[in-house]
């Protein structure tokens, strides 16, 4: 993409961890790259996100460019998600998961070259019914993590806020019992129970960097399901020394199948937790949107190694149960 013949349009979210710090860096490292017709938004609140980014997508720029944690670049991705518009990511948010999946330099000025020297590339979209999302979707302890994750946390402890909120909401967490749906008949239907959490990841990293699988891809069109069964303290020492590569899908007290499509029925009826943000809640139906989201990728970058023609997603394995 060459700024000297593209439209781009700056969204800014305030409300993210180093959002309202680093708006004015942002927008004057993005003029310096020399976009021949750049427009410039700020929003100060969640509440003005979404339709700022509507009306930014809606005005089709060559590229829209988002500053912001995984929950903003979340809804921009919703709102481009099959326009032809190029997302391009700044990460000024507390785990920018998606920007450490696509290889998006964590400083300013490398994110902002990486506009403006990268390459652009196709990734999959997640759903939950109509609302998207980028990394994973999750249900149980990870909805606690988000009740516990203030902003004030956020910004004092940065990503440490994740374990001291995952620790206070684990002790607080109720079990739940699960029934996982496959609507294309690819695997047999799930019913868990005595949980600690279920995910379906789309994306590679979630919470602060772990995997969701060490398959999980951006573009294999495929969905990443989890269950954890719950078990001792020790047991979840054990899995969450493996969740940074992911292979805590292994793990005994771990179901994981990959799938296409999956409907999570659960007793109580939860809160579902989407890329940071508690948007949704059970009965709910979980796709994928293939190749729906053109993001600018670093040239280094082998986020989208699927991405291309003739390339294939994964195969869709089978589900291993956790031990009773």
């Amino acid at each position: 993409m060459t700024p000297a013949t593209s439209r781009a349009v700056l969204v800014v979210n305030g409300a993210s961890r180093r959002g309202q710090a680093s708006a004015a860096t942002a927008e004057r490292l993005v003029r310096a790259q020399g976009w021949r017709d750049l427009e410039v938004r700020r929003v100060t609140s969640g509440d003005e996100l979404a339709p700022a980014l509507r009306e930014a997508a809606a005005s089709r720029p060559d590229l829209l460019v988002v500053g912001g944690g995984d929950g903003s670049i979340s809804c921009a991705a919703g709102a481009v998600a099959g326009t032809g518009v190029t997302l391009g990511v700044l990460p000024l948010g507390t785990a920018n998961d998606f920007a450490r999946t696509l290889q998006v330099p964590t400083t300013l000025t490398g994110a902002v070259a990486a506009l403006a020297e990268g390459r652009v590339v196709d990734v999959d979209l997640g759903r939950v019914g109509a609302t998207a999302y980028l990394n994973v979707a999750s249900i149980g302890l990870s909805v606690g993590v988000t009740e516990k994750l203030s902003p004030r946390l956020k910004k004092r402890l940065g990503p440490l806020a994740y374990p001291v909120a995952t620790l206070a909401a684990y002790r607080a967490h109720e079990p739940f019992s699960a029934r996982l749906e496959f609507p294309d008949g690819d695997h047999e239907p799930l019913e868990l129970d005595d949980l600690l959490q279920v995910a379906v990841g789309n994306g590679r990293h979630y919470c602060g960097g772990n995997a969701v699988s060490p398959t999980a891809s951006l573009d294999d069109h495929l969905l990443d399901v989890y269950a954890i069964v719950r078990g001792r303290l020790r047991e979840h020492v054990s899995i969450a020394r493996l969740l940074k590569d992911g292979s805590f899908v292994d793990h005994e007290r771990v179901t994981h199948v990959a799938t296409r499509r999956v409907r999570v029925v659960t007793e109580p009826t939860l809160g579902v937790n989407l890329d940071g943000e508690v948007a949704a809640r059970t009965p709910a139906d979980f796709t994928v949107e293939r190749n729906a989201v053109r993001v600018v990728v670093p040239q280094h970058s082998d986020a989208a190694r699927l991405d291309g023609p003739g390339a294939g997603p994964r195969a869709a394995g089978p589900p291993r149960d956790p031990e009773p």
